[in-house]
């Protein structure tokens, strides 16, 4: 098989690249034009993962089905992992797919293109930690609905116990441990409306940080007034604290040991070791390295996202973020659009910081925003959860169109008010 652009990663980038390309296509194009790749069927936004995780947000009424997306953009879609890369030879395989108990499905395929995107994202840093297997990581929605079935077993599991207290641990401070944090507490006291009195339990939330202070990589007014929430919360924030080891019962640290039933790794990212392996210039943390046309060392071979590196001339190092991978999806259409209609483009990638937004539970968020990408203001309360709400349906926006996500966001209103908050299986 043979496609003209290629696009291996699903996520908020890659997705946004396929259907912006496919609707500029248009109906009737070839099939052979846009070809989207992601080893899931369904695509969750990846800020949210922290809500699925504790079971506020259903991934089954959230999720968007890759192939029906496909369909209305005009793109393709091939279900399956990428495991081998031959940039100089523009060909990739993508592995065989075999059921639960081995059985094959689909085999083995080789394809070849003429312009590849690799968007396939990053994982946990585990920072060479000891016991670092005895934490539970959200890197997609695969873990974060496997830690909501443990998550809510241990609810039940407390709440019938003798000590009646669940010990979690959060090991980062950034923007997904505080989240995840928040929404842990708005679970709780959801749990409690169902289990009743008589099994009430109390749980101990213990957010840890190395750095000075949490939310580092954003304005300290707003990890001011994200701690203070925090605080008013009841969970503990230890900043300055290195974690030494995770053993199955506590986390220890340099300044002693917490008690943890659970425990949640959110600190740091760091790409697969394989991308070592694809023939590209990859740094410390096996991010493609690119330049500022998104290009990786190998030609008609490009990256955006977590798993690029972008350092622009000004010094300035693109986050891995849901923001700047929109941006890059954009920036990427308009320059191979302008290859297809063979006019020329100079245009290099300009990263625009619109700001940031942390969500802190049902009702509460803190951020700084910016409209024209030069002036910041704070923003906190329920204003702000609903700014890092529309985040999330501008994307959809973007892969669905308007008419579309309005539907699906007043569906999703309903469902709620009829189901409750809380995924219960």
């Amino acid at each position: 098989m043979h496609y003209d652009t290629i696009i291996v990663g699903g996520g908020a980038g890659g997705l946004e690249l396929a259907a912006k390309l496919g609707r500029k296509y248009g109906r009737g194009a070839g099939t052979e034009n846009v070809l989207l790749i992601d080893r899931s069927i369904v695509h969750i936004w990846k800020p949210t993962l922290h809500e699925v995780a504790v079971g506020t947000l259903n991934p089954q009424q959230e999720g968007l089905l890759y192939t029906t997306v496909a369909r209305r953009n005009h793109f393709s879609f091939m279900l399956g992992e990428l495991t081998e890369f031959h940039p100089q030879e523009r060909t990739l395989t993508v592995g065989e797919l075999r059921d639960e108990d081995g059985s094959l499905l689909v085999p083995e395929s080789t394809i070849s293109f003429n312009k590849c995107v690799l968007a396939i994202g990053s994982g946990s840093n585990s920072f060479g930690t000891k016991g670092f297997e005895n934490a539970y990581v959200l890197e997609n929605a695969q873990d974060a609905q496997r830690f909501q079935k443990y998550l809510f077993g241990r609810f039940l599991q407390t709440s019938h116990s003798d000590k009646r207290c669940l010990n979690v641990a959060i090991i980062g401070g950034g923007a997904t441990g505080v989240e995840l944090a928040a929404e842990m507490t708005e679970a709780y006291h959801e749990m409690h409306q169902i289990i009743g009195s008589a099994n009430r339990f109390r749980i101990e939330i213990n957010l840890v940080e190395a750095a000075p202070r949490i939310l580092l990589a954003m304005p300290e007014q707003v990890a001011e007034q994200a701690m203070e929430i925090l605080e008013r919360k009841q969970i503990n924030v230890h900043t300055e604290t290195k974690v030494v080891e995770i053993t199955k019962e506590k986390v220890i640290t340099d300044k002693g040991e917490i008690v943890a039933d659970i425990v949640i790794w959110a600190a740091g990212i760091k790409a697969a070791e394989r991308n070592q392996t694809f023939g590209l210039e990859t740094n410390g943390i096996n991010q493609f390295i690119v330049n500022e046309k998104l290009e990786t060392s190998a030609k008609y071979v490009y990256a955006l996202g977590d798993c690029a590196s972008l350092t622009l001339a000004d010094g300035t190092r693109i986050p891995a973020t849901a923001q700047a991978a929109h941006q890059q999806a954009s920036y990427l259409a308009k320059q191979f659009w302008a290859a297809v209609q063979e006019k020329p483009f100079t245009e290099t990638f300009q990263y625009q910081d619109s700001g940031a937004l942390v969500s802190l539970g049902f009702d509460k968020g803190v951020g700084n925003v910016s409209a024209n990408h030069q002036t910041h203001f704070f923003i906190e309360g329920i204003v702000a959860k609903w700014a890092h709400m529309s985040l999330h349906l501008m994307h959809h926006f973007a892969v669905l169109g308007l008419k579309r996500t309005v539907l699906l966001a007043l569906a999703r209103l309903a469902q709620k008010r009829v189901s409750g908050r809380l995924k219960l299986h």
